[in-house]
């Protein structure tokens, strides 16, 4: 897909490490012009190394240093994108961070900029993107955009210590699916990852040896960029779907189903609701999880 996103203008957030160089290399590569954002100091910080990188190859880039987290700050990197290459095709929401912590010791703070960083700063930069992309419609102009949201196993399956972390993840998911809804009438398709990848952020507290390297290698950030090209690509149709990626695996998730159900002849008794709901399992079984094993979280 050496030119399938030829011409295309996409957004990576907190894309000057792990993941989003990642997707932002990759998405250069494809023939993209990349709006690199992370924060920075003094206008230095990685996303200009990201840059400089995409210039080596050939690429189009500029680095963008506002945050997802304000109104204001998510417009900012929107209009970056319009200033310089004159159009917005696609966006990545992959800015995040970790403040894992046991509920009974989570501060209103760690709980705050978690929520602030991922459920925020998704909703507000694919806010101002929405509007831009609904006014060239209503000009009369064709659209043809795509969002990648990111997920994560904590959203879906849960995970100890991470009740802040799984909870924005876990509304990024429902997000995904309530935006496509909103935004396909306008011509914009949105669609989320569930990574599993070894990054400076997983790999915390994993130590060295052989197990590492091994993890390293299976769970490269690289595997999991070829799936977020696809989505952004034109040619996919891909929407309302969140996929599981580590490794060379991918697997497509579906939203909360049934697994049981009851139903009464007559108004329902707490009586009657004891009797039908009697050896229904009664403990929280997170299912299959790919990707390596959840970490408890401690402190």
């Amino acid at each position: 897909m050496s030119s399938s996103l030829e011409g295309r203008v996409v957004v990576v957030t907190g894309s000057g490490r792990g993941l989003g160089r990642e997707h932002a290399l990759l998405l250069a590569r494809a023939g993209a012009s990349v709006v690199v954002n992370d924060l920075d100091e003094d206008g230095k910080g990685p996303a200009h190394d990201v840059v400089d990188e995409i210039h080596a190859l050939g690429g189009k880039a500029v680095a963008d240093s506002h945050s997802v987290t304000t109104w204001d700050s998510a417009a900012q990197i929107i209009e970056t994108a319009t200033s310089a290459f004159g159009r917005l095709d696609g966006i990545v929401c992959n800015a995040g961070f970790l403040r894992d912590r046991m509920l009974v010791n989570m501060s209103e703070a760690e709980w705050d900029d978690i929520i602030k960083v991922h459920q925020y700063g998704t909703f507000y930069i694919l806010r101002h993107a929405a509007a831009y992309w609904r006014g060239l419609q209503k000009a009369g102009q064709k659209v043809d955009a795509s969002v990648v949201t990111t997920t994560a196993i904590s959203g879906l399956h849960s995970n100890v210590g991470q009740v802040n972390y799984g909870a924005a993840k876990a509304a990024i998911a429902l997000m995904t699916v309530s935006m496509s809804r909103e935004l396909e009438r306008y011509g914009v398709r949105v669609n989320a990852i569930s990574p599993v990848a070894m990054t400076r952020l997983t790999m915390a507290g994993l130590g060295n040896g052989d197990h590492v390297a091994e993890l390293e290698d299976a769970l490269a950030p690289g595997h999991v960029s070829p799936l977020v090209a696809w989505l952004l690509s034109p040619e996919c149709t891909s929407n309302a779907q969140v996929y599981g990626v580590f490794g060379r695996e991918i697997h497509r998730y579906t939203g909360w189903t049934p697994a049981e159900s009851a139903v009464a002849d007559e108004d329902w008794t707490v009586d009657s609701v004891a009797q039908a709901l009697r050896g229904w399992p009664d403990h929280y079984d997170p299912g299959f999880i790919p990707g390596i094993p959840q970490q408890t979280v401690g402190g």
